[in-house]
């Protein structure tokens, strides 16, 4: 209840605490909570892995797969702070000496989950733009946009997690509480500002597929958008509105109703499924080749799902007598 200590300092207590004095049902579903959180995350990093692997060293890069790539990555890195906050919990449970996290995981665990939102509010977007101004966006579009904007994306996220962990005594200490809430709202504005994009985007985006006056061919790469965003808004969603939006109306209301271990527990466990099931997504998208499901190398997979070319033009390229991974890499450029 100390005015002095940020949103984040807040949270820290509730996630990574012990959970004594709790009532038995809740001693039971935090531990397994964390167990399955731990479980996922493992699969979660070896799909991320491929993804990383095939997009960085085996496959043509275009601007969306530039994204995913970096998508990967911040999901890669926030499913690694996942297992070490799931083995913290499991000892603290199983062991009389609890032990805390250092601040220093905690902020790098937000900056993992703000690089995430923003690529895939970058994904989004770029999507969008493809879609309204298609003509403009191959032959006008800057060729190193993705590769820069990522570049600014891990900065500004980098600089906004410091912001937060200089709020919550981890970077410099003998700041004031007007400091605490800046950092705060700055925090809390950004994330917003994402969220809004993302759903703009994507909003616009299925309305010029389906309600425009000359209809866009829906192409795999735009269902892959879809089904990305959807699972974030489902699973992804309600840890950051948790994480920065109501913990930061908490602390400025002195209050503690969100402060839960089960509830905090559960938008965790949901947050590690939306980084885990992104992968298995791409290699289903890809699959899928005349309405049927077909086996390729996971390259290929990967290369079908993110094609910004209706199947029908496929087909037709694919009749020419070209090499199959020729076409897929023409279609990708």
């Amino acid at each position: 209840m100390d005015p002095t200590i940020s949103a984040w300092g807040t949270e820290i207590t509730t996630v990574n605490g012990s959970d004594h004095g709790l009532t038995p049902r809740c001693e039971t579903m935090s531990p397994t909570l964390s167990f399955l959180t731990f479980s996922i995350a493992l699969h979660g990093l070896a799909g991320n892995d491929a993804v990383l692997w095939l997009l960085g060293f085996r496959t043509h890069r275009n601007a969306f797969t530039v994204y995913v790539l970096n998508l990967a990555g911040a999901d890669f890195l926030f499913l690694c702070f996942h297992i070490v906050f799931s083995i913290e919990s499991i000892i603290n449970f199983i062991s009389p000496t609890s032990i805390q996290i250092s601040r220093f995981l905690t902020v790098m665990f937000t900056f993992a989950y703000i690089v995430g939102l923003s690529m895939l509010s970058a994904i989004s977007a770029e999507g969008c733009l493809c879609a309204l101004w298609p003509i403009w966006y191959h032959c006008r579009h800057p060729r190193h946009t993705s590769a820069v904007m990522c570049v600014l994306l891990w900065a500004s996220s980098l600089f906004l997690s410091l912001l937060e962990g200089a709020g919550c005594g981890f970077l410099v200490q003998g700041f004031g509480s007007g400091w605490y809430q800046t950092f705060d709202v700055i925090n809390v504005l950004w994330v917003i500002i994402l969220f809004v994009v993302l759903f703009g985007s994507s909003l616009a985006l299925l309305v010029r597929i389906f309600c425009g006056s000359r209809q866009t061919s829906v192409t795999r790469l735009y269902v892959t958008i879809a089904l990305t965003v959807l699972v974030f808004l489902l699973f992804g969603l309600p840890f950051g509105i948790n994480w920065f939006v109501l913990t930061w109306i908490d602390s400025l209301y002195y209050n503690a109703p969100f402060h839960n271990a089960i509830f905090h527990h559960v938008i965790i466990f949901l947050s590690c499924v939306n980084s885990c099931v992104n992968p298995i997504f791409y290699f289903f998208v890809g699959s899928i080749r005349h309405r049927r499901f077909q086996r390729g190398t996971l390259k290929l997979l990967l290369q079908r799902a993110l094609q910004d070319t209706p199947e029908k033009e496929e087909c037709g390229k694919c009749t020419s007598g070209k090499p199959r991974e020729l076409e897929i890499a023409s279609c990708s450029s």
